[in-house]
């Protein structure tokens, strides 16, 4: 973070700085999809970025790139509540002091999450935000009065789901894929948004239900928000819905299972998530036929 004063007012913005080759290539990366995202979506959830440039110091070349910061919002993490020996999600307030979320400023806080990572989700070529995880402090919050407000503060990479989607600017995916392809995002969503370290830097803690009940209800709100597309007739919201409903549990299952082995082997995650995976299939699933609120 740095200020600049202006007409005696300071103005805070961020300095990404990297020295490694790795580094310099990733920020380079990231401010270009940032530019991008912000260009070609009509709303952000993303930092404005300003210019970026490489300068020398003692013979090192650093890159570095100036963005927005987003004043009042700050990291959280699931942390262990002392008060009744819960994991709770603990917002690192550093101004007023860190406070942990009630459950259902938690699920708040999942939903926002879902919300913003479909509406980023491109249905047509199914270019998405990844690879984003709770861990790396890649979403910020803010609460007034109770009310829980988010922002994603990094685009490591926008990419689609599967290579050799399209094969021409002509060709469009059909309905099938569409679908299916919505629903392994969705999925992977689910499975991801579940996922943090014990205060940023422990161990690989897994979220409980509030995590999928702010998932489903978050994903369908970013999705009930796509135009219309071909080759559909009716919203596109509507046909996932009933697209989903058919699942049952030994396809979540499968699927599941299959989202799973894309992960890299020795991810750290890995293990935890093929322990809680089973239970995660059936609570998904029941959530999945008891939401009230589908578009």
């Amino acid at each position: 973070r740095i200020e600049t004063m202006l007409h005696g007012t300071a103005v805070p913005f961020v300095l990404n700085v990297a020295i490694s080759n790795s580094g310099k290539n990733g920020i380079q990366r990231e401010y270009g999809l940032l530019k991008q995202l912000n260009e070609d979506f009509p709303f952000s959830f993303l930092p404005k970025v300003f210019g970026q440039g490489r300068v020398s110091i003692a013979g090192n070349e650093i890159g570095m790139f100036l963005g927005e910061w987003f004043q009042g919002y700050n990291e959280f993490h699931i942390s262990l509540d002392p008060a009744d020996e819960k994991y709770k999600i603990m917002v690192w307030d550093h101004e007023y002091g860190n406070y942990f979320l009630t459950d259902d400023q938690a699920t708040s806080v999942y939903r926002h999450a879902a919300r913003i990572l479909t509406r980023y989700y491109n249905v047509n070529t199914f270019e998405h935000i990844f690879s984003w995880h709770h861990a790396a402090g890649d979403f910020v919050l803010t609460c007034q009065n109770n009310r829980i407000d988010l922002k994603l503060i990094t685009v490591r990479q926008y990419r689609p789901l599967f290579e050799n989607n399209i094969k021409s600017e002509d060709e469009h995916p059909d309905a099938e894929r569409i679908l299916e392809s919505l629903l392994v995002f969705f999925l992977n969503l689910a499975i991801r948004m579940r996922l943090d370290r014990l205060e940023g830097v422990g161990k690989i803690v897994w979220a409980d239900d509030s995590a999928i009940k702010g998932t489903l209800k978050g994903f369908f709100e970013g999705l009930s928000l796509k135009p219309k597309i071909e080759p559909f007739n009716t919203p596109l919201v509507s046909c996932f819905r009933h697209h989903l409903l058919s699942c049952g549990r030994a396809d979540l299952l499968d699927l599941n299972r299959s989202i799973v082995q894309t992960y890299h082997s020795q991810a750290p995650e890995v293990p935890v998530i093929k322990q809680h995976l089973t239970q995660h299939v059936e609570d998904l699933y029941h959530a999945i036929r008891h939401y009230k609120n589908y578009p």
